[in-house]
């Protein structure tokens, strides 16, 4: 039978009230606090810090103040070159994994967090976590929730104040609540962009 702390990950009902749980909770959180107070002129420790408080950071990464996480950002994993416009707010409970290159619009959350529809069990607190994947050079628009256990494909658009329920495949733009497929992304979105950065750069 593992701690509460194990059972963050595991997928298991657990209470969260835990004292020494609630006790690394508010270390982290402090963390993130600090991050979000450094001017935006202060790159350097900006990008500092952000390495410091996320689980994994890669390369260029970029997340605009304010940016809120249960954890601190502790069982946040970022790819290289992710950004985050203002007000993300990860509930991060548990593990949450964001490939390369993906893009947040503003005031985007993304949880991990559940509790049982039981009313029984929600009024004695209990909480069960479900991770959740974000792909590779995806763009996640504004307004976007993602709820817990949810997986998103490389590449995939998802249109601005989409509920996403269910996972949603690559290479596809999806938009709504409940979040849907409205096509895929093909050769005809490469030739109108490719006509669109020719005129660019004459």
């Amino acid at each position: 039978m593992g701690s509460v702390k194990d059972k963050l990950h595991t997928g298991e009902l657990y209470l969260p009230q835990d004292q020494e749980l609630m006790a690394e909770q508010l270390k982290l959180q402090d963390r993130l606090y600090e991050y979000n107070l450094l001017k935006p002129s202060q790159t350097k420790a900006r990008e500092a810090m952000l390495h410091d408080i996320l689980a994994e950071c890669g390369e260029g990464c970029y997340v605009e103040a304010p940016f809120y996480a249960n954890f601190g950002g502790s069982h946040v994993h970022f790819g290289n070159y992710v950004y985050a416009n203002y007000h993300l707010t990860m509930v991060d409970d548990t593990h949450i994994y964001v490939g390369d290159y993906t893009m947040f619009g503003p005031n985007v959350t993304i949880a991990s967090a559940a509790h049982p529809i039981d009313p029984k069990l929600r009024e004695e607190l209990y909480q069960y976590n479900k991770p959740v994947r974000i792909g590779r050079n995806c763009w996640i628009g504004a307004g976007v929730i993602v709820v817990p256990g949810v997986t998103i494909g490389d590449n995939t658009v998802i249109g601005a104040g989409s509920v996403v329920t269910k996972d949603i495949p690559a290479n596809v733009v999806a938009v709504g609540n409940p979040c849907r497929v409205l096509r895929e992304i093909g050769e005809e979105d490469t030739e109108k962009w490719a006509k669109a950065i020719e005129t660019i750069q004459k």
